[in-house]
């Protein structure tokens, strides 16, 4: 595991690197408006993926590594991420443009504009809670490139049957929430969603060729 800062228009961005011994492609991701690389998905994937032959780079916005607690407006999150990409296709590979909540929605807005091989939508926020009619679909819906979307069964922020049809994969997280929590009361234990999660996107990224 590396990291390294990255200069930006929007400030510096750190990137963690979780390199594969033999990669075939890399996917960045960044963390949602509320939370940064330690949430529990990008965790795993970060654990999972590069024995698979896929290099993880975890991704900070710049207002995550200057300390702030809130995210800027959704322009600004796009302006770090094109600061970030030189960076993450600097290897010569594909690049998978992930991220979860709005890290997802960064990446579905600049994946075609990047070239990103395919996008990664983590708890995608298809609307506010409780707004259903403030539908963001269009950001999905225009990435442009192969997605898969990971959903938890009850995300307050779009549940998996409240999204469109469109080109895009979508795999339900049973009774997760927008982190992937799932209650003690639930048929499936903590390691088991996550595992859905994991097993989901190596699936997924084993069709991307």
């Amino acid at each position: 595991m590396t990291t390294e800062i990255i200069a930006t228009e929007a400030g510096d961005a750190r990137i963690t690197w979780h390199p594969a011994k033999k990669a075939r492609l890399v996917l960045a991701a960044s963390h949602g408006a509320g939370g940064g690389i330690g949430a529990r998905d990008l965790v795993a994937l970060a654990e999972v993926l590069p024995a698979h032959g896929v290099s993880v780079a975890l991704v900070e916005q710049p207002w995550r590594v200057a300390g702030k607690k809130v995210a800027p407006a959704p322009k600004t999150l796009d302006i770090g991420w094109r600061g970030v990409w030189p960076a993450l296709s600097g290897p010569g590979l594909p690049v998978i443009s992930g991220g979860r909540s709005a890290g997802a929605r960064v990446a579905c807005r600049t994946a075609v504009e990047l070239g990103a091989r395919a996008v990664l939508a983590l708890s995608f926020p298809l609307h506010p809670p409780g707004r259903p009619e403030k539908s963001r679909a269009d950001e999905l819906l225009g990435a442009g490139v192969p997605t898969l979307v990971v959903q938890g069964g009850n995300d307050p922020f779009g549940r998996p049957e409240e999204f469109p049809d469109g080109d895009h994969e979508l795999v339900e997280v049973p009774y997760g929430d927008h982190g992937f929590a799932v209650p003690k009361r639930a048929p499936l234990d903590q390691g088991e969603a996550v595992a859905i999660v994991t097993d989901a996107v190596l699936k997924w990224v084993g069709s991307l060729g």
